[in-house]
This record gives structure tokens, C-alpha cells and sequence, in this order.
């Protein structure tokens, strides 16, 4: 039987994700948005096809996949994929989509769950929300298997704590009541090719780490990993003023994410769960 797993958008998950399945005997192929990033990863070994949502992806792109899954987020005209490309969607046996667990909205630092009603309060998690429902409502039409992994904040090698703090850019902002939820990006890979192969029900999945906590914690502990000083915190009518409206909009929005369904469901045992342990693996890296 055919293994065939493409990809739309090899970003930093989407790649650390085709790089797993690529290790467990998948064949794998994907889209990035320019041919320069295109040519380099073909040089490494992933076959790579040029979208940039303007145009439909070409059937000999496609070729016989199995397994499609969508890392892309989508915009004011909706998911691309699924716009310019739902003839070959329907070819496939297991549709994947990576969306946020923003869809849930603000909760005061309370618990989430996968039966939580979504209550999107920012732009980009209203457009995520709208792409989960047009994947759904594509699996149905194409009898399709489909599950959706619902991400917090993503981290690993190159992408954290510790380098903001090696950059001089990271603060600890105190904000009383505030909860981030994180996963690291080798768990997510490891969940997603899990879902692909595992027998399950298919639905919605959480994927985080089993210890939300503020910015501030991690980045303490992110300093004491590297040996270097604590920076002060900083209380959040201080530091609001000087923050981006998108760093802004983040700190709008508490709540706790739990993952016990992909634990059950799926399998998973978590490599890093929690920052503690993915930050350690990170500073081992060098």
C-alpha cells in the first residue's frame, strides 16, 4: 500500500515533521513558497514544489499521496490548499491539519480541553477556526480520514527560550494569572506520524506539554542553563506600552491546555514534557 505523505508548507514543523516520516520509511514531498527555498531542500533530500497560493498545485506534484497534511495558516480568502488545490485533496486516504489552540480563546488561566467550545478572540485564530471547518467539511465529501492537531506555543532547536536570551531580546514580563501552554517540535513530528499510522478515532488533538507556565519561569530557566543573569521582571502595565500589537495580543489571552486525549487516543508519549527537559536537550546542542 502506497505511503506517500505530502506536505503543504515545510516550515519549521512541517519540515521537522517530513524529516521523522522520512526516517520511518515514508516517502515524502511538500511545497514551500519560493523556488530558491524549494532547491534547498531538495539538496537535502525533500522533494519540494514551489506554491505560493496564487496558483493551484500541478497533479505530477501531487502523484499518487496518500496523506496530506496542511502546516500553511490561512488568510482573509481562507485555507490555500483547500482553495486552489480540493480536486487533489480527495485522492487522499488521511487528511492532517495544524491549527491553534488560539480557536479556544481567552480563559482566564483556566483548563481547555478538545470539548471546549472555541471562542476565538483574534483575527488569526477566527481564520484558523474557518480552515478547521473547510477540512472537515472536505473529509466528509472525499470520505476521508481526518484528524486536526490544535498547537500552542512552538519551540525547539533554533526557535526558543534560549535564544531570545542569547539574542538580549527576551524579558520576563509579569502578568499575574498568565499561562502559556508550549510544545516542542520533535513532539509534535512524533504525534502527527503517529496519527498517520496508529489505529484511532480521528478528530481533534490537542499537542502540548504537560506544565503551562509564564514567559517569565522559562526564560529564568533558560538563564540558568546558560549561566547567565536573570533579567529583573517587569510588570505588565510597564511593559504593555513598549510591546508590538502582536506581542500584545498574546499576553490578551491565559488559558491551560490539556492533552490527555492524545495521550489515550494516540499513544504519545511525550519526549520533552516540559519546557525543563526540551530547553535542557536544546543547551546540550551546543
Amino acid at each position: 500500500m502506497t505511503r506517500r505523505l505530502f506536505i503543504f508548507g515545510l516550515g519549521y514543523s512541517g519540515l521537522e515533521i517530513a524529516q521523522l516520516a522520512k526516517t520511518e520509511g515514508w516517502t515524502v514531498a511538500g511545497t514551500c513558497r519560493s523556488a530558491e527555498k524549494a532547491a534547498g531542500l531538495r539538496a537535502g533530500g525533500i522533494e519540494a514544489h514551489v506554491f505560493d497560493g496564487t496558483k493551484p498545485l500541478s497533479a505530477e506534484a501531487f502523484g499518487n499521496t496518500s496523506h496530506v497534511l496542511c502546516t500553511i495558516a490561512p488568510g482573509k480568502t481562507g485555507d490555500p490548499a483547500l482553495r486552489l488545490s480540493a480536486s487533489l485533496l480527495k485522492q487522499a486516504r488521511w487528511l492532517g491539519y495544524l491549527s491553534t489552540t488560539g480557536i479556544y480563546g481567552d480563559h482566564g488561566g483556566g483548563w481547555v480541553d478538545e470539548d471546549t467550545p472555541p471562542n476565538p478572540g483574534q483575527l488569526r485564530s477566527i481564520e484558523r477556526l474557518a480552515a478547521e471547518r473547510g477540512w472537515q467539511a472536505m473529509a466528509l465529501e472525499a470520505s476521508a480520514k481526518l484528524d486536526i492537531f490544535r498547537l500552542p506555543g512552538i519551540y525547539g532547536p533554533g526557535r526558543s527560550t534560549l535564544d531570545q536570551v542569547k539574542a538580549g531580546t527576551a524579558r520576563r514580563i509579569d502578568k499575574p494569572g498568565q499561562f502559556f501552554s508550549r510544545a516542542h517540535v520533535a513532539d509534535i513530528a512524533a504525534t502527527v506520524v503517529k496519527a498517520m499510522t496508529a489505529p484511532h478515532p480521528c478528530g481533534i488533538y490537542n499537542v502540548a506539554d504537560d506544565l503551562p507556565v509564564s514567559t517569565g519561569e522559562v526564560v529564568a530557566f533558560a538563564c540558568e542553563l546558560l549561566g547567565l543573569p536573570v533579567p529583573p521582571s517587569i510588570p505588565w502595565e510597564v511593559a504593555a506600552p513598549s510591546m508590538s500589537e502582536m506581542a500584545r495580543s498574546f499576553y490578551s489571552e491565559s488559558r491551560r491546555v490539556r492533552n490527555e486525549r492524545m495521550k489515550r487516543d494516540l499513544g504519545v508519549v511525550l519526549r520533552y514534557p516540559t519546557y525543563r527537559e526540551g530547553l535542557r536537550a536544546i543547551a546540550a546542542l551546543g
